[in-house]
């Protein structure tokens, strides 16, 4: 069931509620996944599976994954980067 291109969210951990792509297969047990979080290994009893499939490639880079959740209308949250203080 935990294909790759699968829309899966994430159950546990500091992501959990998040909407996430499965980009790789591991093992029987865990997946590389990427999207509205960070990518990373994960565990699959970690994962909710929806029903939804993307059309991706394996390893396909974190831009292609945003712009296909994008043609979803899944909101996105942009990751900042915080800007570095000057000393005085």
């Amino acid at each position: 069931m935990i294909t790759i291109g699968r829309l899966v969210v994430k159950t546990a951990g500091r992501d959990a509620g998040n909407i996430g792509v499965v980009v790789e297969k591991s093992d029987n047990n865990f997946v590389v996944i990427d999207g509205n979080l960070r990518r990373k290994r994960c565990n699959i009893r970690h994962l909710e599976p929806l029903d939804k499939l993307i059309e991706i490639k394996k390893n396909s880079s974190h831009e292609d994954i945003i712009s296909e959740l994008k043609k979803l209308k899944i909101e996105i949250k942009e990751k900042s980067k915080k800007e570095k203080k000057q000393k005085p």
